[in-house]
């Protein structure tokens, strides 16, 4: 019997929701046996391979992952032990199932023994494999329903801790997904506090480098005779204090990915070396003459214009183009302020973990505050922010009395005092217009708000979220 997907899995109940049809394989010396167990668990949905003996059995494990297999014991090439361990071998996720007549009952306890989920007799009850094979894809299905949502919310929300769903960020993420399976060198420019380093980060992770370290050095942080120690490490008596041997961060950073924060306040004569490293692979230690050979990639920040550092003379173009094969532009917290609701969000559970404090919500003038405020110090001001907030907070709901002092002058109010006056002659501007363009008028404003997040819009109306999507759909907003 072919490996098949049954075109009516999505309405039977076992497999509903479910992102793929849980995989079983069936083997068996008697293939019409075989087959008929198949059919069985076919027409619950189960997507199920058939394997006519041991041999068959560990081919099909060899090339096809598999969750569930139900596995005779007694076989006339491979028994069912080795089918287990090769299972178990191909996935220790797997579960077996081991099908065993009366006279075999001490080995099917050895297999249990052995990992199996548990043993059947023959003659084989249909209703009963069904049952222990449903039994043993409960835990399966969990797996992949926590498999499929972490995929989702990291397709919605971010990429490997880049959190973002405003356009600008969807857009960053996108281009990470693409060149972070590669060898690329990249630069990332962005803004203090924009978190270049995560970005670093998250390319690391999602690139065949990610079992090897990730090394992050500042270059701005360090004179040039430490810079150079810390980047190609020292022989001993290379300098005063250099005792002993020392490797630096690219030996250690080998077959792994080396970061290089503002790497804009590199010295000119470190500039010279890195670029020979980059285009020889290879790094001499600091008081020797002998070479290293070293597989590094390079990833690079700053926050300066390298152009304009170029034209004045303090950074060399030809490293430049070598660190820009591509180049990522982190926007800042106020050009994404669509983003600042899932952060607070992000940054409130983490600190209420990490402090262990009760946090129940913020309040919507607090969450107001916060959406007018400036951040000039991005999201690691923000990040910043909420982890005081939490920090302080009594009442388990951070609240305006939660923010920080210094926070306070440079929120633009929500709603700034205006005299009685002006008030008046506001609500007298709206007088005898249709209620539909008032309407439009207050959606617009608060849409312009909350930089254009409509969950934050429709809480702040007091509506649905189906209703403000109606309703900009019906104002062409």
């Amino acid at each position: 019997m072919p490996p098949r997907s049954p075109t009516t899995a999505a309405t039977k109940t076992p497999l509903e929701g479910m992102p793929r049809p849980v995989r079983v394989l069936v083997v068996d010396n008697d293939i019409v046996h075989a087959r008929t167990m198949g059919e069985g668990l076919d027409r619950l949905g189960y997507e199920v391979v058939v394997a006519g003996g041991g041999n068959e059995g560990a081919k099909q494990l060899a090339t096809d992952p598999f969750d569930i297999v139900v596995t005779d014991l007694m076989m006339n090439d491979i028994g069912g032990l080795e089918i287990l361990k090769a299972a178990k071998a191909a996935s220790a996720e797997t579960e077996v199932i081991v099908v065993t007549g009366h006279g075999t009952i001490p080995s099917a306890v050895e297999a249990m023994q052995q990992g199996a989920f548990t043993y059947l007799q023959k003659p084989l009850d249909l209703g009963h494999l069904r049952t222990a094979v449903e039994k043993a894809s409960g835990g399966i299905r969990l797996r992949l329903q926590n498999l499929e949502l972490n995929r989702r919310l990291d397709e919605r929300f971010g990429f490997e801790g880049v959190i973002g769903s405003s356009p600008q960020m969807l857009a960053v993420i996108e281009r990470l997904k693409r060149i972070a399976p590669t060898d690329a060198t990249v630069l990332i420019q962005g803004a203090t506090g924009t978190g270049k380093e995560l970005v670093a980060q998250a390319i690391h992770q999602n690139s065949p480098r990610k079992k090897k370290p990730f090394v992050a050095l500042n270059c701005a942080a360090l004179s040039e005779n430490i810079l150079e120690s810390e980047l190609f490490g020292h022989v001993r008596g290379a300098f005063t204090d250099a005792s002993s041997d020392r490797i630096g961060k690219f030996e250690y950073a080998d077959g792994g990915t080396l970061f290089l924060d503002e790497v804009g306040d590199m010295p000119m004569a470190t500039q010279i070396k890195l670029l020979r490293v980059l285009e020889s692979s290879e790094i001499t230690r600091v008081g020797s003459n002998q070479p290293v050979r070293v597989n590094v990639r390079i990833l690079s920040a700053t926050n300066r214009d390298l152009e304009e550092a170029i034209a004045a003379g303090s950074f060399r173009s030809d490293l430049y183009h070598r660190l820009k094969v591509v180049t990522i532009l982190i926007p800042s917290l106020r050009e994404r302020a669509a983003d600042i609701p899932l952060l607070i969000e992000h940054f409130v559970k983490q600190f209420s973990k990490r402090h262990h404090k009760a946090i129940k919500g913020m309040s919507r003038a607090a969450r107001l505050k916060l959406a007018g405020f400036a951040w000039p110090g991005n999201v690691r001001q923000l990040r910043n922010v909420i982890e005081s907030m939490v920090v302080v907070d009594c009442d388990e709901t951070l609240d305006v009395d939660d923010l920080p002092l210094e926070l306070e002058p440079e929120v633009t109010p929500v709603a700034p005092a205006t005299p009685v006056a002006d008030a008046d002659a506001g609500v007298a501007s709206l007088v005898g217009r249709p209620l539909e363009e008032i309407e439009r008028i207050f959606i617009t404003e608060t849409l312009k708000l909350t930089g254009g997040n409509r969950e934050q819009t429709a809480e702040l109306l007091g509506i649905g979220e189906r209703t403000l999507y109606r309703k900009i759909k019906e104002y062409q907003l």
